[in-house]
């Protein structure tokens, strides 16, 4: 009776909406420059849709949609992950590290702007 109850959601649903659901989430890519928070959405979205996979098989089709920044920066991430929960937390950490470190160099570029704006309007003096 537990599998039944467990299982009502999935076994009744049409089957190609599971396939197609299966497709997305296979098809499913991290936007250049865009945030890890919303592509969570999207996967955990679709995942709740499917059914359960296991751990292994969802960290490896949430990872294979990540762009090559994300990628890059799990180079150095020491440690292996055996939760998908745990693979979001890091993703989406790294990710605010990111796009924090972007803010901070666009900031620091328009004060140089400014200052080499402004020293350009003032006469040089050899």
């Amino acid at each position: 009776m537990d599998f039944i109850l467990i299982s009502t959601p999935y076994f009744f649903r049409d089957p190609n909406e599971v396939r197609i659901d299966e497709a997305e989430l296979d098809s499913l890519i991290m936007k250049e420059g865009g945030h890890v928070s919303l592509y969570i959405a999207d996967f955990r979205s679709l995942v709740s849709r499917i059914g359960d996979w296991g751990e292994r098989a969802l960290i490896h089709h949430f990872r294979k949609g990540f762009t090559s920044r994300i990628l890059d920066q799990f180079d150095s991430h020491p440690s292996r992950i055996e939760y998908i929960k745990h693979l979001m937390d890091i993703t989406l950490d790294l990710d605010t590290r990111y796009h924090e470190r972007q803010k901070e160099k666009g900031h620091f570029q328009e004060k140089n702007s400014e200052a080499s704006k402004s020293s350009s309007s003032h006469p040089q003096y050899s």
